[in-house]
């Protein structure tokens, strides 16, 4: 019995930003034959799948959003994930690829056929082939857990904030938060006042910047609808102020001196305990790690309910967690605060020509071309891939700049009348080697700390120079640095 395998053009993996992108821009170029891949039940990546309490963006809304889909509507500056998945879905049914999605269709493996020229993949509802693969899958898509002795243990109720425990009533609990990265400063606010303690497993202390996030008023939602050049403005102004953030991560970390200034000051100002200040102090310098925009996680660790314990889990006990200094602390509910883990298990189902996953070569050394193209990987292209991500600029600016490419590309090569394209590994060595020699100064390598900025001592995947020096590199498909061929 023979099975009709599907084909399609394109196949696109994934429905945040990256993957709603490309669809849009891909029919505007002419591309009809395409099809987007979503294992959820619903679009929107990281914002349908985190839905824990107070979960918002770190990047203010007129920024944080489709250049050719602006929004005069947001609500207040930083948008919450109801708000950006509202964005996402009216943003896919305006442009009309709400019908190229296929959601509970989970990718289960994807080859390159040599023999073919074409990628076969198989899913959780059949199998297909592509002329072409673009992955625009998240790299927050797999919760990171701790290895704690005896977690097996612990009768009481445990969950990753990714995978948060809605039927789950916390009041009145004894709850433990493990981890103190941007998820857990966001819910750490929300569930204080409903606990009855809470204790917050700290193994370094964050950087914590004022937030300062207002809601909007009507009067300036009215300007930005009548005014799209006040759109505009507003987005180019918040552009300039986070760019400059690089200052600090890539030109001179002398440069961080007014940063952590105003981290110290909003400390002092926050925390009236002198022990509690002490422990809630970085000891490395800013930018080495991500700072946190916040002006309620402060406060909240400040309330009589709450400790803030710097000594390491030795210990889950069936209701309670030991110390290594041997302190017994009781707890009915774990929450796991502990991000993501560097590199998802879906990027270890992706194999190209030689045999290799995207995975095996990651994990030996963060390569790409662009962050959009990997050597050994034919008629492939991906959104925020190694040195294609950028710690000093909204993540959808570089996804912006990445989906030109990819169309510019497939234009490219449609015109041409090619069936084949690949980056030359000569090209991408010489990227990465690029990448290597800019990051080598960076504080993400110097500042004195450890996180998923960095891999073995080396940089894992920021792009180690200006966002807008990645725009101008990626607006047009340099096809000369490609093997292109019939």
């Amino acid at each position: 019995m023979v099975t009709h395998i599907e084909h399609r053009q394109i196949v696109i993996l994934g429905a945040g930003f990256g993957g709603i992108g490309l669809a849009i821009k891909l029919r505007e170029a002419g591309f009809e034959d395409l099809v987007v891949l979503e294992r959820a039940g619903d679009l929107g990546g990281t914002w349908q799948a985190n839905t824990y309490p107070g979960c918002a963006c770190d990047v203010p809304s007129q920024l944080y959003s489709y250049s050719f889909a602006p929004n005069p509507e947001w609500s207040r500056t930083y948008g919450r994930q109801s708000e950006i998945l509202d964005y996402i879905r009216a943003v896919a049914t305006r442009h009309g690829v709400l019908g190229d999605i296929r959601l509970d269709t989970e990718m289960l493996d994807a080859r390159w056929d040599e023999s073919e020229s074409r990628w076969r993949i198989e899913t959780s509802r059949g199998v297909l082939t592509a002329d072409y693969f673009l992955s625009a899958a998240g790299v927050f898509a797999e919760a990171k857990y701790p290895d704690l002795p005896g977690m097996e243990t612990f009768e009481g109720t445990s969950f990753h904030s990714l995978h948060w425990n809605h039927d789950h009533d916390l009041t009145g609990e004894r709850v433990a938060v493990i981890g103190t990265g941007a998820s857990a400063v966001q819910f750490v606010p929300e569930i204080q006042p409903a606990v009855s303690a809470l204790t917050l497993f700290q193994r370094s202390a964050p950087w914590i910047v004022p937030r300062m996030d207002r809601s909007t008023h009507a009067v300036e939602r009215l300007l930005l609808r009548r005014i799209p050049l006040t759109q505009k403005l507003v987005r180019g102004a918040w552009y300039s102020l986070i760019e400059g953030f690089g200052l600090v991560g890539f030109v001179d970390n002398r440069f961080r001196h007014p940063y952590e200034l105003l981290g110290r000051i909003q400390l002092r100002r926050q925390v009236r305990d002198p022990r509690l200040r002490a422990k809630l102090t970085p000891d490395y310098m800013i930018g080495c790690k991500r700072a946190i925009f916040s002006d309620a996680y402060l406060p909240a660790l400040d309330q009589d309910n709450v400790e803030v314990v710097t000594d390491g889990i030795a210990e889950v006990r069936p209701r309670s967690i030991l110390t290594r200094r041997g302190v017994e602390i009781g707890v009915d509910t774990i929450i796991f605060g502990t991000g993501f883990t560097p590199l998802p298990g879906i990027f270890d189902r992706i194999t190209g020509r030689d045999g290799l996953s995207i995975g095996e070569l990651q994990r030996k050394q963060p390569q790409a071309y662009l962050g959009a193209a990997i050597a050994g990987f034919p008629n492939f292209f991906s959104t925020l891939g190694p040195f294609g991500a950028a710690g000093n600029q909204s993540a959808v600016f570089m996804i912006e700049s990445q989906i030109a490419y990819i169309v510019d590309a497939l234009t490219t090569m449609r015109t041409r009348g090619a069936r084949r394209v690949e980056v030359r590994a000569g090209a991408q060595e010489d990227f990465v080697e690029e990448m290597r020699r800019r990051s080598a100064d960076t504080v993400w390598l110097t500042g004195g700390c450890e996180s998923y900025y960095t891999s073995d001592g080396q940089n894992a995947g920021l792009y180690p120079n200006w966002s807008f020096e990645y725009r101008r590199r990626t607006r047009r498909f340099d096809s000369d640095k490609y093997e292109v061929g019939a």
